[in-house]
C-alpha cells in the first residue's frame, strides 16, 4: 500500500544531522537537550492539550528558538508539520524502516521577541483519504529550522518533535464463514458486519482478508451501508494464515482483527 515519505527536506535533513551529531534531541516533553558546542539555537515544540479525542481533535502548537546561552532567538521562521504514521507490514524482520509517514504542512510561523511560535487550533487529524490499515495512534508533531535555507548544508539545521496521543473508540467485525475446512482449490466466502460506535457511519470502512502470512491481504473489500460485507478467495497452495482486518475511515475510530477459525486440510507447496 503506497504511502508519501518523510518530506525529503525534511527526512534528508534529519538523518545528515544525527550523523553529523548536529541535530537537536527531539522535544516531546518541550525541554530542549543540552546544545552541543557548535549550536547556534535550541528549538523545543510542545503541544497543548498532550492528547486528543473523537470529540476533541485541536491542539494550540507552541514552541521556542533559543540561542545557545539560552537567550531567547526572534524572527526565526520555523517549519511545522503534522505527520501521520503507519507501522510497516513486514513479516520478514528485514532492516527496513519500520514506519511510514504522511506529512501535512501546518505553517511556517516566526518567533517573537521571546522566542517564541505558535500555531493555533491544529486539526490532529488523517487528512489524505489513504486507507487507515497499520495507522499509529500516536500524531508526530515536528519543528525544523535550518539557518541558510540550503539542505546541503545539515551543520545549521535544527529539529525537534512530539506526539499527540489521538485516543480512538473501538469497533469489532463479525463474520461467517461458508467452511471451516479447507485445501487447495476451494473457495472460501467470509460474510460479516463492522460495528463502528455509535453515531459513526461504517461508509468507507475497508475489510481486508489474509490467507498466507508472507502477504498483508490477499483480497479486500469496503463495506455496505449497513456495514455487511462479504468476499471471496479462492484457496491456493500456500495459504496457511486466515484472518480479517478492518480498517475504519476516521483516525479516532481503532480496526478490529478477528483469526478465522479456518483449517487447511492440504500441505502448504513447498
Amino acid at each position: 500500500m503506497p504511502r508519501k515519505s518523510l518530506p525529503t527536506r525534511l527526512a534528508a535533513t534529519a538523518a545528515l544531522l544525527l550523523a553529523a551529531g548536529a541535530l537537536s534531541a527531539p522535544a516531546a516533553s518541550a525541554k530542549p537537550a543540552d546544545p552541543s558546542p557548535s549550536d547556534a539555537y535550541v528549538l523545543t515544540v510542545s503541544t497543548n492539550p498532550a492528547g486528543t479525542d473523537y470529540d476533541n481533535r485541536h491542539v494550540d502548537v507552541t514552541g521556542t528558538v533559543t540561542k545557545a546561552d539560552g537567550t531567547p532567538a526572534p524572527n526565526i521562521p520555523v517549519t511545522i508539520q503534522e505527520v501521520v504514521r503507519f507501522t510497516t507490514w513486514n513479516p520478514w524482520g528485514d532492516p527496513i524502516d519500520p514506519t511510514y509517514y504522511e506529512p501535512r504542512d501546518l505553517g511556517k510561523p516566526v518567533s517573537d521577541a521571546n522566542g517564541k511560535f505558535t500555531v493555533p487550533n491544529v486539526n490532529i487529524d488523517h487528512m489524505s483519504g489513504s486507507s487507515l490499515l497499520n495507522v499509529q495512534h500516536d500524531v508526530q508533531i515536528t519543528a525544523f529550522y535550518d539557518e541558510d535555507g540550503d539542505l546541503n548544508t545539515p551543520q545549521d539545521g535544527y529539529f525537534a518533535d512530539t506526539t499527540v496521543a489521538a485516543n480512538t473508540k473501538s469497533s469489532s467485525v463479525s463474520y461467517q464463514v461458508n467452511k471451516k475446512k479447507v485445501k487447495a482449490g476451494d473457495i472460501l466466502t467470509v460474510q460479516g458486519k463492522v460495528t463502528l460506535p455509535k453515531g459513526v457511519e461504517p461508509q468507507g470502512t475497508e475489510v481486508f482478508l489474509q490467507t498466507y502470512w508472507e502477504q498483508e491481504y490477499d483480497v479486500k473489500t469496503t463495506v455496505e451501508d449497513d456495514g455487511f460485507f462479504v468476499m471471496s478467495v479462492r484457496v491456493s497452495g500456500y495459504d496457511d494464515t486466515f484472518k480479517l482486518r478492518t480498517a475504519p475511515t476516521d483516525l479516532y475510530v481503532a480496526g478490529a482483527e478477528q483469526s478465522l477459525p479456518i483449517t487447511k486440510t492440504s500441505l502448504p507447496r513447498k
